[in-house]
């Protein structure tokens, strides 16, 4: 009995070389949970792409990834004075978002992060002087640009990414690759051909693990179904039901990531309703599980358990059976599985 993660592994793999097809030399990123699935099985199919360079969040990642993929690995987080020395191979490159970051790493090889629009961190404009004495120093793999997924204001992200060029070539620094993020296949094309001879590579993670979400599902276990009647106390807190229906134990709890969402922007004037709705429920102890049953999104009895939760389903729904499985809603990147099933 366990949470399920479910992979339609031929159609999930398809997704994957349709964009590599439109992302030729595309970097895989593995951080985090591994988007879900785990650094481990990022690490095969990354080989199994033929990609030779696989870019991680931390030195951490990179010390755990080592031992599952033989190609070089790239650490987004940027390099910083005092961190805890983490033992890498050589094959590991270090991201430097400053002068005094390349200084600090003499011999080693480093990707130099510029300030975008983000505004997260990155080497200023005005700092570019100073950096063509300092990469002398240390293996440059090239520059990288993380850039924004929504532009509100109307601007141009290929606009941006060639004012970047712009300064580098007048700061004489060489050009040879650039690291992106967040751009579309037209758009790293058009930039392709204006640059001929840099080589743009696109740092993917999220549109190529989880572009087809057709491709996975997660279900839950049903462990217990409880008939009760309206005025009855359950869970820990003693609350009462309030109506007739069933409790129903299902697998996934708090250490699983159920129950737990990171914040969403809310663009419009609906969704920001829906928001303030979800809110004012939650205050009153009414809160919607991820999990669907007779087509419906049920809610939690009681916030979930460690390991499981309970859901209220009403008793005109149909009654539950220990053993099925309830589809669960569940964002990737914060559900830890208890086993991963390919079909």
């Amino acid at each position: 009995m366990a949470l399920t993660l479910y992979v339609d592994t031929a159609r999930w793999r398809a997704h994957q070389q349709s964009v590599l097809q439109q992302f030729p030399g595309l970097v895989p990123v593995c951080k985090g949970n591994g988007y879900g699935f785990g650094h481990e099985r990022l690490a095969e199919e990354t080989t199994r792409l033929g990609a030779d360079l696989l870019a991680v969040g931390t030195t951490y990642e990179a010390a755990r990834m080592k031992d599952y993929f033989s190609g070089d690995l790239l650490v987004l987080t940027p390099f910083r004075h005092g961190e805890e020395p983490v033992p890498l191979p050589d094959r590991a490159i270090r991201s430097v978002s400053s002068v005094e970051g390349v200084g600090g790493l003499v011999g080693a090889r480093v990707v130099i992060e510029v300030m975008s629009s983000m505004k997260r961190h990155g080497v200023l404009p005005e700092d570019l002087p100073k950096l063509a004495a300092a990469i002398e120093d240390v293996r440059l793999e090239g520059f990288a640009l993380h850039l924004p997924l929504d532009r509100t204001d109307g601007s141009d992200a290929v606009e941006e990414v060639i004012g970047w060029m712009d300064r580098l070539r007048a700061a004489h620094l060489p050009l040879h690759t650039m690291f992106v993020s967040h751009l579309k296949a037209d758009e790293l094309h058009r930039l392709q051909q204006q640059f001929p001879q840099t080589r743009f590579r696109a740092r993917i993670g999220t549109r190529l693990w989880l572009g087809d979400h057709e491709a996975t599902q997660y279900r839950g276990s049903v462990l217990d179904v409880t008939r009760v009647g309206k005025g009855d106390r359950f869970g820990y807190r003693q609350q009462k039901a309030a109506s007739d229906g069933y409790l129903v134990v299902v697998a996934g709890g708090t250490s699983h990531g159920v129950g737990l969402e990171s914040p969403k922007a809310l663009h419009g004037v609906m969704p920001r309703a829906k928001g303030v709705a979800r809110a004012g429920l939650a205050t009153v102890n009414r809160n919607l599980s991820p999990y669907v049953w007779g087509g419906k999104q049920r809610w939690f009895a009681e916030p979930p358990h460690m390991q499981v939760s309970i859901l209220f389903v009403p008793g005109d729904a149909p009654e539950p059976r220990v053993g099925e499985e309830l589809v669960a809603h569940l964002r990737h990147t914060t559900t830890q599985y208890d086993r991963i099933v390919d079909r």
